[in-house]
Parts: C-alpha cells; sequence; structure tokens
C-alpha cells in the first residue's frame, strides 16, 4: 500500500478505503495476513490508533477477521460474505468480476417476482398509482433508474415479508451504479417501458400473471445486459 492522500477523506475513512482496494485489488487476498498496525501506519502517514479504528470497521463489515495477538488475516469473502458488503464493492466496481452484474441480476429473478405478486395484491392502488407515471419518463436514463428503484422497493415494502426491505436496501448502491448505465440504451428503456405498460395492466385486471410478468422482463434484462456488455 502506497502513500496517497489524493482524497479529501477523514484519516480513519482514507486508511480504510486503502486497505478495502489492497483487499479488493488482490494485493492481500483472502487468507493472506495484513501488515501490522505498526508497519499500515508508516505506509500510509496515520497513526496507530486510526489503522486500528479502520480494521474494525472492516472487521464488522466481514472482510478481515481481527485476532488477539496474531496477524489481521483476509476474510473468504465471496464465500463467507453477507449482502452488507454489497455497497462497499460497488464502490470499487473496476475491482468486481466481470461476472458479478450478471450474478445480481439472476439474484433478483430469484428474489422479487413473488414478492411483486403478494405487495401488488395487497396494495393494488399504489401500484397503479406508480405504473401511471411511466409516461413521464421520457427518455432520460436517470429518470428511468429513480423510477424503476422505487418501483422495486414498492414491491419489498408492501409484500409482507419483513426481510424484502432489510435485503433491497443492500442492493441500493449497487443499483444506482448499475441502472443508469443500463437505461442509456434505448432497448433497455423500451424493454422496461413495455414491463410497466403490462404490470399495470395485469394489477389493473385484478392482479394476477404479475410475477410471471416481472420474472420474464427480469430474465430479459439479463439477455440485453449481456448485449449491451459486447
Amino acid at each position: 500500500m502506497n502513500k496517497e492522500n489524493d482524497k479529501p477523506l477523514r484519516p480513519a475513512q482514507f486508511t480504510e478505503e486503502k486497505i478495502l482496494t489492497s483487499i479488493m485489488d488482490k494485493t492481500y487476498p483472502p487468507g493472506a495476513h495484513l501488515p501490522s498496525e505498526r508497519v499500515m501506519a508508516e505506509q500510509l502517514g496515520v497513526t496507530r490508533p486510526t489503522v486500528r479504528e479502520a480494521l474494525q470497521r472492516l472487521a464488522r463489515e466481514g472482510w478481515v477477521d481481527i485476532r488477539h495477538g496474531k496477524p489481521t488475516r483476509v476474510n473468504d469473502y465471496w464465500q463467507k460474505g453477507g449482502l452488507g458488503m454489497l455497497g462497499t464493492m460497488a464502490k470499487h466496481s473496476g475491482f468486481l468480476p466481470a461476472e458479478f452484474i450478471g450474478n445480481l441480476l439472476e439474484f433478483r429473478v430469484n428474489l422479487l417476482p413473488s414478492c411483486a405478486q403478494a405487495a401488488s395484491d395487497n396494495a393494488p392502488d399504489i401500484f397503479i398509482g406508480h405504473l401511471k407515471g411511466s409516461d413521464m419518463l421520457g427518455d432520460d436514463p436517470d429518470a428511468y433508474a429513480k423510477y424503476d428503484w422505487e418501483l422495486q422497493v414498492l414491491m419489498a415494502q408492501h409484500c409482507r415479508n419483513v426481510l424484502y426491505p432489510l435485503m433491497l436496501n443492500d442492493f441500493t448502491e449497487v443499483y444506482k451504479r448499475l441502472a443508469s448505465l443500463y437505461f442509456s440504451f434505448e432497448m433497455a428503456r423500451t424493454s422496461s417501458l413495455r414491463y410497466y405498460e403490462t404490470f399495470l395492466a395485469a394489477v389493473q385486471n385484478g392482479g394476477n400473471g404479475v410475477e410471471k410478468i416481472v420474472r420474464d422482463v427480469f430474465e430479459e434484462s439479463i439477455i440485453i445486459w449481456k448485449k449491451i456488455q459486447q
């Protein structure tokens, strides 16, 4: 780790960022031992208490394992980490494996369709109100990203399962970074606009088929994303 005070961050934030980057770029891969607090403090130009604070934050999120009297070890975060790491990973998207976004979209296919069915059954008027606003999106990728995320939040909030909002919250940062790029392509906007219209019609007609509608468009989004990446 080199001393590069190139961001206006607090010392602990700066230190955490540098350590985390060194983990994600595999300078210190899973299973590796980090340098001692003294060595890292010298390398980064900060105090040992600052290094200790940064390491404790990373340990709480699951990136490292701090063991008293032994070197701090990098965890196998892909196998033992939790969804809470997603937001941090999104901020370091350049270090993520190529298949990460595709895997995330596949996870969404398995997570939200049944939730969408239950939520629209429980609160049809709320979904009708939101979906009627889709004709105001124009061609603005950011407007689509915001609107689409709000729709998914409604699914989580109204499916009457308290775990769904907690899980979806961990996707916020990842989605913000992905969605604006995704919706910058016309094929993605066209697909989603058709989806909103179909979703609205289904809810207005009693809600039958919402789960399939959501699943189909989520699967289509994977195909579109792969085309975008070619």
